[in-house]
């Protein structure tokens, strides 16, 4: 006996589906696995947008976290200025972003003036820190001045897409700007006829990128929301259920 067109088509359904987690389990993890946030009871204060702008958040200031021990395993002498160790200057710059504490060294600078101060050729504290310091403290100000986000919340994209802007001006003045002695700003990225090191414009590259994608996505939101609201109008009378007896 033949098997019917419905049969097969449900047959064909099964296959694919099991080729799809087939496929889905077979991805290579040699390189680690995707790991996603600890579940939290805050999130049911979250929308999908707060909850993206949320984890966002978080992975640009990880990044910059580790862009100061990058920045001070080549610049040692930068965190010897404050007379503290370097783990505790690096505690100390996070608990002030954290915290949204100013930070003494930017004369109570924040945003793009703590930017502008940290990046002047004549800084003589602690630039590396002060630098994080100053471009942490302008994404969150971006941001709204928040770090995480629920219902009440909004961001406004132009706000994240110049932020993205700036850090690409600050990495250009890290790799162009000169002190007093003619020397760059902060040792970071090296190109040399032996070697090629591009990490640190890898880091900031994945916070411009990060940012941007926030900021089409906060747009994309509302144009979305008039879309669906059009459709639902559209739909309500036609994507019904008709009677059949």
């Amino acid at each position: 006996m033949r098997p019917t067109a419905a049969a097969c088509s449900i047959q064909f359904a099964v296959m694919l589906g099991a080729a799809c987690l087939s496929a889905c389990s077979s991805a290579p993890t040699t390189r680690g696995e995707v790991k996603g946030a600890s579940a939290s009871s805050r999130e049911m204060g979250q929308s999908d947008t707060n909850r993206v702008a949320t984890l966002a958040m978080r992975a640009n200031l990880e990044s910059l976290y580790l862009l100061m021990d990058k920045l001070y395993r080549r610049n040692p002498g930068e965190w010897k200025k404050t007379g503290a160790s370097r783990e505790e200057v690096v505690k100390r710059v996070r608990e002030a972003v954290e915290k949204r504490q100013t930070w003494d060294d930017l004369q109570g600078k924040h945003d793009i003036a703590a930017m502008s101060l940290a990046l002047s050729p004549d800084f003589k504290a602690d630039r590396v820190a002060a630098f994080i310091y100053a471009t942490a403290d302008m994404i969150v100000t971006a941001h709204g001045g928040k770090i995480e986000f629920f219902l009440i919340d909004g961001l406004d994209a132009q706000y994240l897409y110049n932020a993205a802007r700036n850090i690409e001006i600050a990495v250009w003045m890290l790799s162009n700007r000169r002190n007093a002695t003619g020397q760059p700003l902060l040792l970071s990225d090296e190109i040399t006829a032996t070697e090629r090191n591009l990490s640190f414009e890898r880091e900031f590259g994945k916070i411009v990128g990060r940012l941007d994608l926030l900021a089409e996505f906060i747009t994309e939101k509302y144009r979305r929301a008039g879309i669906s609201y059009v459709q639902n109008l559209l739909g309500g009378s036609f994507l019904q259920f008709l009677p059949v007896r």
